[in-house]
């Protein structure tokens, strides 16, 4: 039996919550977490809510902490300078202790200091607004 458009359409919707929900949830856990990144989760979450949720969508944007980080990306696809000065500083500190004194084994040393890497390259080819 074949599915209505509608079923469909809705069905849609409450996954691309759902991964909004779980993209947010690293996000915010990419603040607090050395190697996981926040920006690209965020964006990836924004995403999701556009195509899912005005509501959640509007809620994202409107938050004092990734409001103006979102908008900014969304309207000039840039970052302010002292949020790449901050990513860049938690990177390089909070990243390079983790590899430095935490992690013994060297496979995961290098592929920490790949993603370190990464990351880094990432953020610098950043525009600034």
């Amino acid at each position: 039996m074949l599915l209505s458009k509608k079923v469909i359409k809705s069905i849609a919707q409450n996954f691309y919550k759902f991964l909004g929900f779980i993209f947010f949830g690293l996000a915010a856990l990419g603040v607090f977490l050395p190697l996981l990144p926040t920006t690209p989760f965020l964006l990836i979450a924004a995403g999701c809510f556009a195509k899912s949720s005005e509501k959640w969508h509007r809620w994202l944007i409107s938050t004092r902490v990734f409001g103006t980080l979102l908008k900014n990306w969304h309207e000039k696809k840039c970052i302010s300078y002292s949020t790449k000065i901050v990513a860049i500083s938690s990177i390089i500190l909070f990243g390079g202790y983790s590899v430095l004194f935490v992690v013994t084994d060297i496979t995961l040393r290098v592929i920490g200091y790949l993603t370190i890497a990464t990351g880094l390259y990432s953020i610098y080819r950043l525009n600034v607004c």
